[in-house]
């Protein structure tokens, strides 16, 4: 028995086919975005039958989703009639699908853990997508932050592309939260950090090995008067700063600068304080 695309009439049913189970006629809906109206779905009407086994097929971004929602009363269409077992679940509240899903439909969801690695300090605008400002943001149009969520285990069978909702938890309190300037921020290969005896010469024709290439992210805290290499792991990115949660402790003095300074640094050089904070130049009369 194959599934149909319901033929109808402009003409309001009174009641759906007997023997359909999922009957929509004429769904739409619509997003408002600031000014403009985005529609998820256009008309879309369907007969789906008791036993039949049905795939919604489409590309990222035609509706799917849109319509699963509707289907599954987690959502209510803009304008059109859905009939679950010839009830009209079209225009009822919140309450009355919550009962509807708990009678009468069963869900399997796919989920996958990760761990937000990068949060944006600007506001995007969701009609746009480009980052809004400070002053900008008091604004009435709606508003979304970006939010790099990464996937702990991914499955091999993932696609590219692939669009889902992310639920975040967020801690109430981190007080013991660490962050550093991101251009603190270095690496340096496993080779150039082991210690080599001062009266060696480097032999220009050995090739290092495999695990010497290895680079490793960490930054430069000042011991003594000495920049040492300090391997570290770091957490949620920033704009200008990057969370740190393991390798640093808070009293510890890093060295920050320019990408070049900090990539040509050599471990164990001397290094000059200077904590002041920069002169301005005095203003002419």
């Amino acid at each position: 028995m194959a599934t149909q695309v319901a033929d109808m009439s402009s003409q309001a049913l009174l009641s759906p086919p007997e023997k359909s189970v999922i009957f929509t006629q004429e769904l739409w809906k619509t997003y408002d975005m600031g000014s403009e109206q985005v529609h998820a779905l256009r008309g879309v009407s369907i007969s789906i039958e008791r036993g039949e086994y049905v795939a919604i097929m489409g590309p990222s971004g035609s509706g799917k989703s849109t319509l699963m929602n509707l289907i599954g009363c987690l959502d209510s269409p803009s304008k059109g009639r859905y009939w679950l077992n010839r009830q009209d679940v079209s225009e009822l509240d919140d309450d009355e699908l919550a009962r509807i899903r708990n009678k009468e439909i069963g869900f399997v969801f796919q989920t996958f853990k990760g761990r937000v690695s990068e949060i944006g300090d600007n506001a995007m605008v969701r009609s746009t997508g480009v980052a809004t400002t400070q002053t900008t943001a008091g604004s009435q149009e709606a508003k979304d932050f970006k939010v790099v969520v990464t996937l702990d285990t991914p499955p091999q069978n993932l696609r590219p592309g692939l669009s889902t909702t992310a639920k975040i938890t967020t801690a109430t309190t981190r007080a013991d939260t660490l962050t550093i300037p991101i251009q603190a921020v270095t690496v340096r290969q496993k080779g150039d950090l082991k210690e080599k005896p001062k009266d060696t010469r480097p032999d220009p024709m050995a090739k290092p090995s495999p695990e010497d290439k290895e680079e490793v992210q960490g930054v430069f805290v000042i011991r003594g008067k000495n920049a040492q290499f300090v391997p570290v792991k770091t957490g949620v990115t920033g704009t200008t700063d990057i969370e740190v949660k393991e390798g640093l402790s808070a009293n510890d003095e890093i060295v920050t600068g320019s990408y070049k300074i900090l990539r040509t640094l050599k471990p164990g050089a001397t290094i000059k304080i200077d904590n002041e904070a920069p002169k301005k130049e005095e203003e002419e009369g």
